[in-house]
């Protein structure tokens, strides 16, 4: 399937953006660790975070889901 990445061209894509996993997942909300178990091949990116690394890193074609809204969050009328 064209677009999609490998992990050693995730990675490659990283580094000619100039970001380390770190900066990466920090601009993107989400785990590090989860960041470079999807990189190393011990997470598949198959559901929640995982897959919305997947998807971030051009890994998996996929919808990331908006968060969860809660009621408690939302004001009181």
């Amino acid at each position: 399937m064209p677009g999609i990445r490998t992990a050693a061209q995730a990675k490659a894509w990283l580094e000619q953006q100039g970001k380390s996993v770190q900066e990466f997942a920090r601009e993107n909300s989400v785990d590090p660790a989860t960041t470079y178990q999807i990189l190393s091949g011990r997470k598949k990116g198959r559901r929640g975070e995982s897959h919305k690394v997947a998807v971030l890193l051009g890994m998996k074609i996929g919808v990331i889901p908006p968060e969860p809204t809660h009621k408690r969050d939302q004001p009181l009328e």
